[in-house]
């Protein structure tokens, strides 16, 4: 099979799982343009059309939708026999995709992504920092690094623990100076938040038991990736995961309150596909963040006075 072929199976699969050419040249990292010749050099080979598009819709048609279960039947079985081939090899090598929360995207896996690849020099890891849940099937990934609780993990998918995680209520120290910190989950009521998507209360554990907490929210940031940003400026209170009150970003500008009220604790996992031949890549990859959870220790939080 000549890679111009192989590669228009591949975009026109894309496009008809898309639904769209633009959404498949998002995934595909090409332009729209590049994703239309393809498929239209497919189906000048074929002699037949594959899908009617016009600016508005796009449909499969009858003979598009037969070489479609072809094509995935096809770049399946060529998938697996690679993952196959893959796992019997004696190095770990290859690009490992990776989808990782927004937040992540700081020093300390930086630090870790480091030291992995002094360990593993032939594995290029090439992370996607992203606020929703991808379909790691769908959309190419080999594993991703997840925070949840357990019963709000995906069936079907191998979900290996790492690390528990703890979230505080965070303040900036320009806040604390100016409106002062709470002292009782009910005085939380007399405090601006930034809220987190449509969040409008939280949870938190106390001594005897969960406390409700409505919050009173002046600001909404739709991605966790600025969060702290919009919590550090002293616009109000926010919840935050125990890691940002020793990032060197944060550490001299957030403080944790109210510290035996912590908030939900959930866990990070990895999740990945199960497969019946699972490459070294990921095997490594899998084996390294573990080890690396193992010896993260709780931080020693800053003090919020």
């Amino acid at each position: 099979m000549r890679v111009d072929t192989l590669t228009g199976i591949k975009v026109f699969r894309q496009v008809v799982e898309s639904g769209s050419f633009v959404a498949a040249a998002e995934r595909l990292d090409l332009s729209p343009a590049m994703v239309s010749k393809h498929v239209m050099q497919v189906e000048k080979r074929l002699g037949v059309r594959l899908l009617n598009r016009n600016s508005r819709t796009l449909s499969i048609t009858e003979p598009g939708r037969v070489y479609y279960e072809r094509c995935k039947t096809i770049l399946d079985d060529l998938a697996e026999t690679e993952l196959e081939l893959g796992a019997l090899g004696t190095v770990a090598r290859g690009t490992l995709r990776v989808s990782c929360p927004s937040w992540f995207a700081g020093q300390r896996l930086a630090d870790a992504l480091a030291e992995f690849r002094r360990r593993y020099p032939e594995i290029v890891v090439d992370v996607s920092f992203e606020d929703r849940k991808v379909d790691l099937v769908e959309e190419g990934y080999d594993l991703a690094m997840r925070v949840a609780l357990g019963d709000s993990l995906p069936a079907g998918l191998v979900a290996r623990p790492v690390r528990q995680m703890l979230w505080f209520i965070a303040a900036s120290r320009e806040y604390v100076k100016r409106h002062g910190a709470p002292n009782t989950p009910e005085e939380l009521s007399q405090h601006d938040f930034v809220g987190a998507g449509n969040l409008d209360s939280l949870t938190l554990n106390g001594p005897k038991g969960k406390v409700e907490v409505p919050m009173r929210v002046v600001l909404r940031y739709r991605s966790l990736a600025g969060f702290a940003n919009a919590v550090a400026s002293g616009v109000g209170l926010g919840p935050l995961p125990d890691v940002f009150f020793i990032d060197p970003v944060f550490k001299d500008e957030l403080v944790p309150l109210l510290r035996d009220y912590p908030l939900q604790q959930p866990t990070l996992y990895l999740v990945y596909v199960s497969r019946k031949h699972l490459p070294l890549k990921i095997r490594a990859f899998i084996d390294f963040m573990l080890e690396w959870g193992s010896k993260v220790q709780v931080p020693k939080l800053p003090a919020s006075r």
